[in-house]
């Protein structure tokens, strides 16, 4: 029964964590010289709101960024940055912005992973039956914020070997096609010679002079 109970309160607890959090995981393609911006909206004064984004193709993978708060207040901003993980406290409840400019580049579209979490700040209140249950629920409460955290820090782990891969990707296919470019070429320049060579041979073994009847 107890161990029943455990259970029950340990469930409790993680739905109530879950709804703490909301989260927007998305890919979007930025094209040369175009800004796009994202929205999340606080609810009140002391949620704290992450921001992670990376690069994952395109150019020299970089990105130019800026997060603003509802007074259009700039709280953060990058210049061709390839990725960033940010935590910050929205002391203002609203709607914060979150844009990428692309504005460095004038023909390559760049493709970028981002991630916008909205979490309310987890405050505990004080169990009016002290005893064996509330030392219980304490403990599974410890356990559930350390499983949570130990799952964030796998995500993050995740979208580095995600991007990682992206970046591979990207550099092997743009190797690829400077390769096959370079061989046409090479080959190009090879069938010239020889043309060449050839006309030069036949220029050397050919008549040229006048010829004169008497």
């Amino acid at each position: 029964m107890a161990v029943a109970f455990s259970l029950f309160l340990a469930l409790l607890c993680f739905l109530q964590l879950a709804s703490r959090t909301h989260a927007a995981a998305l890919t979007t393609a930025i094209g040369a010289n175009e800004r796009v911006c994202f929205y999340a909206d606080a609810d009140k004064a002391g949620e704290k709101i992450g921001f992670y984004f990376a690069v994952q193709s395109g150019g020299s993978f970089d990105i130019d960024f800026e997060v603003k708060d509802p007074n259009e207040k700039v709280l953060l901003d990058g210049k061709r940055e390839r990725q960033g993980d940010y935590v910050f406290t929205a002391n203002t409840p609203g709607e914060y912005s979150f844009c990428f400019e692309n504005d460095m580049s004038t023909l390559t579209e760049k493709l970028v992973d981002f991630d916008i979490m909205v979490e309310s700040e987890p405050r505990r209140e004080p169990s009016t039956k002290p005893g064996q249950i509330s030392d219980q629920t304490s403990a599974l409460e410890e356990s559930i914020f350390r499983l949570n955290g130990m799952l964030i820090n796998i995500k993050r782990t995740q979208k580095y070997f995600h991007t990682r891969e992206n970046r591979g990707f990207d550099i092997v296919k743009d190797t690829k096609n400077r390769m096959f470019w370079y061989t046409v070429l090479e080959s190009l320049a090879v069938i010239g010679m020889a043309v060449l060579q050839v006309y030069v041979l036949q220029t050397f073994f050919t008549k040229t002079g006048r010829r004169y009847k008497v």
